[in-house]
């Protein structure tokens, strides 16, 4: 059974509410999983899959209130529905929009508690995640980050908690610990954070069985691109294929004119947000100032575009480099798998990362805003990890004045002035900031 984060947060999430949850995310990424195992701690657990079980729309039809819909529910599922101790979980909801408009009788009834899943495929879920306001909560639901993997793969939690405790204190990790870590994390770049990957890992220790799952998710993304995207699955398939070798030029920014000689960003948008919406492709926006709010200054036609995982892209490279990357192969280019499990687990953790360009000052791989302010941050494979002529360009600077950048590299932690050198593996210890006024009263009596 793999470890994952978010079972504890739908457990928060029902010990606090009494409204539905859904699920999203993109294909393969654990969704099901990880709401079965949830489930268990009910007395009574019913699933109703929609692409498994067409027939189950029809429980939807024509209905006047809650009772149609448990009695005709009663009929089709075997397990008893006890009140108070059931939940009923709607799977591929993406194949039943009527369910959306029918939680909010259920939730209202109140026998049961409710959990929906979905695949962010095509247009399917773009809009109903706001639909039945008050009545469902939304979790979006990631590939294993850097921790779960870790976690998974053996690693104890004190020593994950230690490693947290000198990130926060800005204090070099023991040696020993350090070099563990680095061959772990060369050992994510190869498996990735897929549930199906990550368990054939765990379980069997073989990297080529690794690696023909991994090409079995990247047929099934295909398959889906062909299946849902319809009129422009042509284009978006071959976006999606030219992702690693974008990521390989010299400055990783995707050129359209590799598409196509004539190709205009206004024509093929939908597909790339279509790759984005679905959670195949992370889209890294170009700003022009290393300025919050960093929305404001982006350019949507100039980006970088990654894998939602970093184990799916080195099993779209070149046959054999999986053991390259283990070893720490000194004639590999580490640098577009090091930028995309940054911006992987930036995104997890609810952060959006940027990148900044500019003809004078250079090029910075990423920016984010925390707490109010913007941090530039560097991603570097090789030993030369303090040079980096964009980043002193930009710290130079008065206006804006930056207070703090961030360096990853495979060396240890070390602060020099404004800059934070530390190992690659801390990246998922930048998390978004939810630090928020709670109480603010306005004073308005001498009016």
């Amino acid at each position: 059974m793999l470890y994952r984060k978010i079972t504890s947060k739908i457990e928060t999430f029902y010990k606090e509410s009494k409204n539905a949850l859904l699920v999203t995310g993109a294909r393969q990424t654990g969704k099901t999983y990880s709401i079965r195992n949830y489930g268990k701690a009910y007395k009574s657990f019913v699933e109703i899959n929609f692409i498994e079980n067409p027939e189950a729309k029809r429980i939807f039809e024509g209905i006047t209130g809650p009772a149609d819909i448990l009695l005709r529910l009663s009929a089709l599922t075997s397990h008893p529905l006890i009140p108070g101790e059931t939940l009923i979980f709607f799977d591929e909801i993406q194949e039943c929009d009527d369910v959306l408009t029918a939680i909010k009788f259920l939730v209202e009834d109140g026998r049961y508690r409710y959990i929906l899943s979905g695949s962010l495929l095509g247009v399917e879920l773009k809009d109903i995640k706001s639909e039945p306001v008050g009545y469902m909560g939304v979790m979006e639901m990631y590939p294993l980050d850097f921790q779960e993997f870790a976690i998974n793969a053996g690693l104890r939690s004190e020593v994950l908690d230690n490693i947290r405790n000198c990130w926060d204190t800005k204090q070099k990790v023991d040696d020993v610990v350090h070099d563990r870590m680095i061959q772990l994390f060369r050992l994510y770049l190869v498996v990735g954070g897929m549930p199906a990957a990550v368990a054939k890992y765990v379980s069997t220790n073989n990297l080529q069985t690794v690696l023909n799952t991994q090409r079995d998710i990247i047929s099934l993304y295909r398959r889906d691109i062909s299946k849902y995207a319809e009129k422009d699955s042509l284009k978006i398939k071959e976006i999606f294929d030219m992702i690693p070798s974008e990521l390989d030029a010299k400055n990783k920014r995707f050129i359209l004119k590799r598409l196509n000689e004539h190709a205009k960003y206004e024509r093929y948008k939908d597909s790339f947000l279509w790759l984005k919406d679905v959670g195949v492709a992370i889209p890294v926006y170009n700003v022009e100032e290393v300025r919050v709010p960093l929305q404001l200054a982006s350019q949507r036609n100039l980006f970088k575009l990654f894998s939602n995982d970093v184990g799916l892209l080195a099993a779209q490279y070149a046959e054999g480099i999986q053991l390259r990357i283990i070893n720490g192969d000194k004639d590999i280019n580490f640098g577009s798998v090091y930028e995309n499990v940054v911006a992987q687990e930036l995104t997890a953790h609810g952060v959006t990362p940027y990148y900044y360009n500019n003809k004078r000052r250079g090029e910075l791989d990423f920016v984010i805003s925390i707490k109010g302010e913007a941090i530039p941050i560097e991603v570097k494979s090789g030993k030369d990890y303090e040079e980096h002529r964009a980043l002193s360009n930009v710290m130079s600077c008065k206006d804006p004045e930056i207070k703090e950048a961030i360096v990853f590299s495979n060396f240890n932690l070390s602060v020099d002035g404004k800059i934070i050198y530390a190992p690659v593996y801390m990246c998922g210890f930048i998390h978004k900031d939810i630090s928020a006024p709670t109480h603010y009263r306005l004073d308005l009596s001498d009016l």
